[in-house]
């Protein structure tokens, strides 16, 4: 693909001497005649590989037209732009280079020297992003071995208890839900998905027994059962890189008027992604199968959100849950995601 030069300067014989030589040069050059005109190309025209511009232009200097490029979509944001400058003041290069420039080539410019300099400054932008393209590329692929990896191990958790299969992708996707409502971004939300997946990892350590008894527990087998949340922490605890992971395993039992487990914390002590967890995992819990019930009517789970708003959880997150339930009208959204 041939480079593509936009040159941009206010005297006609340099942009005719330097069009003559990157074109012969075996390069695409456009000239335009003001940062002014550059601006207006901007709108209808994709971006091209590097702007060769002057510094003092009227109406619109370089450096006016650069800031108002790092206004501009992203392409136009990011181009490359290289300085044409008659002035060997320091603080111009300085003020120059600070403002994202690439280089500065002096005026007059010797024909050979631009046209190195032009093309190994195509070639380094083009060496560099084909690099961070690989670089995202190679981090995509971790992401979504990682995602894999935690999707086993919470089906694994899950495999624990016989009647809340998919209970940990489910509390995930409406956790990863009313992070969407309340404004999250993507990142964000991908994050919350995470740590919904894994919230529930510290039954590991819980006795399948205890998990899977039929009916009410005795105080010492919810004791027992107490214990996950603290378990999950430890373990994911130890993943270093991404130490948030632990909060939903951690918290998602707390509530938000202190009287929840292990620690009591409440209010906004609690961390806010094991807020959003903990109404989930609520609501998931109601509308599934259990030893000792089965699924509870929608009209019964959408009261016992309402009654637990300031006490249980907290009212923001449970305000976006209750629109979510209305919204679901005809109370398929758990099976919806049952099949996700």
């Amino acid at each position: 693909m041939i480079p593509e030069i936009i040159i941009v300067d206010d005297d006609p014989i340099i942009l005719k001497r330097a069009w003559n030589t990157l074109s012969s040069a075996g390069l695409k050059a456009i000239v335009l005649k003001s940062g002014k005109a550059l601006l207006e190309y901007t709108k209808e025209n994709a971006a091209p590989d590097l702007i060769l511009m002057d510094i003092s232009m009227p109406e619109m200097d370089g450096f006016e037209v650069v800031k108002e490029l790092k206004k501009s979509e992203a392409k136009w944001r990011d181009t490359p732009v290289i300085f044409l400058t008659a002035n060997e003041d320091e603080d111009t290069e300085t003020k120059g280079l600070s403002l994202g420039a690439m280089d500065f080539i002096r005026k007059p410019f010797v024909a050979s020297v631009l046209v190195l300099r032009v093309k190994h400054a195509v070639e380094l932008v083009r060496l560099q992003r084909d690099l961070e393209s690989m670089v995202d590329e190679k981090t995509k692929e971790n992401e979504n071995l990682f995602l894999h990896v935690v999707e086993s191990l919470a089906d694994a958790i899950d495999a624990k208890d016989n009647y809340t299969n998919g209970h940990s992708g489910r509390v995930a996707l409406y956790s990863k839900e009313i992070a969407a409502r309340l404004g999250y971004d993507e990142k964000r939300q991908e994050k919350i998905f995470m740590m919904g997946l894994l919230h529930d990892v510290g039954k590991i350590g819980i006795p399948d027994e205890v998990i899977n008894k039929p009916g009410r527990l005795t105080a010492e087998e919810f004791a027992c059962i107490k214990k996950h949340p603290g378990i999950g922490g430890k373990i994911l605890g130890n993943i270093k890189e991404m130490p948030e992971l632990a909060a939903g395993a951690k918290w998602h039992h707390e509530r938000y008027d202190g009287s929840g487990y292990p620690q009591g914390l409440a209010g906004d002590d609690i961390p806010e992604e094991a807020r959003i967890i903990a109404v989930a995992d609520a609501y998931d819990a109601m509308t599934s199968n259990r030893s000792y019930r089965g699924v509870l009517a929608q009209d019964i789970v959408r009261g016992e959100i309402e009654k637990g708003k300031g006490s249980q959880f907290d009212p923001k997150f449970a305000d976006i849950m209750l629109a979510m339930i209305d919204d679901d009208k005809e109370y398929r959204m758990r099976d919806d995601h049952a099949k996700t």
